[in-house]
């Protein structure tokens, strides 16, 4: 704490929504708001900038998290702490299949974890994967807004550059950078960014709801690369809030812990 406040996000207990979108860039923070009914500014320290609103009545916050899983999950870990309980990563990818377009979004339903950040809450062997019900709320806010996506796997690096099949500084290689997209694309991944896997391991790891949607800016199998489907995404995240929140008061009516379609 610093004060009565969270060190990084700078934020009291209870000064956050239930539901939080956390794109990485903080100038990606307001472009997500724009889509809000009201907005305004709490925080902004460091990378972690947070933002508060409301759409349809519902209570919203987006906080950025800066480049990589060892902030996301500090953002993660501090507003869990101040309240938040649903966390959607709303980023940008490359995908790693042919057929995924620049602009396109990819609905993240589990991720490969090549970062370190969740090694060090446990194995390997334990799962990343999104909330059921978050997952489905993306898909069908995707539907309503008529917008291109693909579901499936992700994978998530520690590293931009040989983490990612890039070179490294003076053309430096070694046999991991050479294959790790080959392998990936054969394995049936979809897309590579870096902080979904690590964001979807500590939620589970805490009994809270996670999820990410990622614009595609780059098509690494069909060298492709271009700015696009950012508001997409920022679109698709905040319909899907707007999705859980009528899916959690219907659970609650009916007194049930998990949500089911027969429920509607």
């Amino acid at each position: 704490m610093s004060g009565s406040e969270f060190y990084h996000v700078r934020v009291r207990r209870g000064g956050v929504a239930s539901y939080v979108l956390m794109p990485g860039d903080p100038d990606r923070v307001p472009k997500i708001a724009r889509f809000w009914d009201r907005a305004e500014e709490v925080s902004f320290h460091r990378e972690f900038r947070l933002w508060n609103g409301e759409i349809d009545g519902v209570k919203i916050s987006a906080c950025s998290t800066g480049i990589g899983s060892p902030s996301a999950v500090i953002a993660l870990e501090e507003l869990a702490r101040a309240g938040a309980s649903t966390f959607i990563r709303v980023g940008s990818c490359g995908a790693i299949q042919r057929g995924i377009e620049i602009g396109d979004i990819v609905i993240t339903a589990a991720a490969v974890r090549l970062e370190g950040t969740s090694a060090q809450y446990a194995p390997p062997e334990y799962p990343a994967y999104a909330s059921y019900e978050v997952l489905l709320a993306l898909v069908e806010a995707a539907e309503r807004l008529g917008v291109r996506y693909h579901v499936g796997v992700t994978a998530s690096t520690d590293s931009f550059y040989p983490g990612q099949g890039r070179p490294g500084l003076g053309g430096y290689w070694w046999s991991y950078s050479k294959t790790i997209l080959s392998d990936l694309s054969a394995m049936g991944v979809l897309n590579i960014e870096m902080e979904a896997s690590a964001i979807l391991t500590t939620a589970s790891l805490y009994g809270l709801r996670s999820g990410a949607v990622c614009a595609v800016f780059a098509n690494r199998v069909e060298d492709k690369f271009g700015v696009a489907g950012e508001e997409d995404a920022a679109r698709v995240s905040t319909e899907a809030v707007k999705i859980l929140a009528k899916w959690d008061e219907v659970k609650a009516k009916n007194g049930k812990r998990y949500f089911y379609t027969s429920l509607l």
